[in-house]
């Protein structure tokens, strides 16, 4: 399943965006994960510092 990103918890630092080998996730005030794109390899997951990311 494709991991989401809980706008609670997302500080916005940009560290998922740059461990996605496939560009799946963009920036904003909270970033977002592009489910249609993202491969479900977990490595935006193990790279947060707040655990914000999940599978959904």
């Amino acid at each position: 399943m494709p991991r989401i990103i809980s706008a609670d918890s997302c500080i916005a630092c940009g560290t998922c965006e740059s461990e996605c080998p496939v560009n799946a996730i963009a920036p904003g005030d909270v970033y977002s994960i592009d489910a249609n794109t993202c491969i479900d390899c977990g490595a935006c997951e193990a790279a947060c510092p707040v655990g914000a990311i999940s599978a959904e």
